[in-house]
């Protein structure tokens, strides 16, 4: 498996093993779902929500590995970038930008 050093040299290798929009829309639901679990985590101090959180963002993004891309999650490779790139993804997907 290749080594990556840096974010922007493994973020084309990430959107390569997302290229199912099943598999993209799972990862989208697993950040929403865990951005409603942190912040209810944060405004009802409970700590088992974090974990909650945790849980259904990788649950959702990995059925769609499973499922959709039939490949390995790169989190297992590259947990930090992997993550980068999620959040990454998920708001390029949702943040217009302009025409160039």
């Amino acid at each position: 498996m290749k080594k990556y050093h840096d974010f922007a040299s493994f973020y084309p290798f990430y959107l390569s093993q997302h290229q199912h929009k099943y598999c993209r829309w799972l990862h989208y639901i697993g950040s929403v779902m865990a951005i409603i679990f942190m912040s209810s985590a944060v405004i009802y101090s409970n700590g088992w929500l974090v974990l909650a959180a945790l849980i259904n963002g990788y649950a959702f993004a990995w059925i769609g590995h499973l499922v959709f891309e039939k490949n390995r999650p790169a989190t297992f490779n590259y947990p930090l970038y992997s993550l980068m790139g999620d959040w990454y993804m998920f708001f390029t997907a949702f943040i217009p930008r302009k025409p160039r």
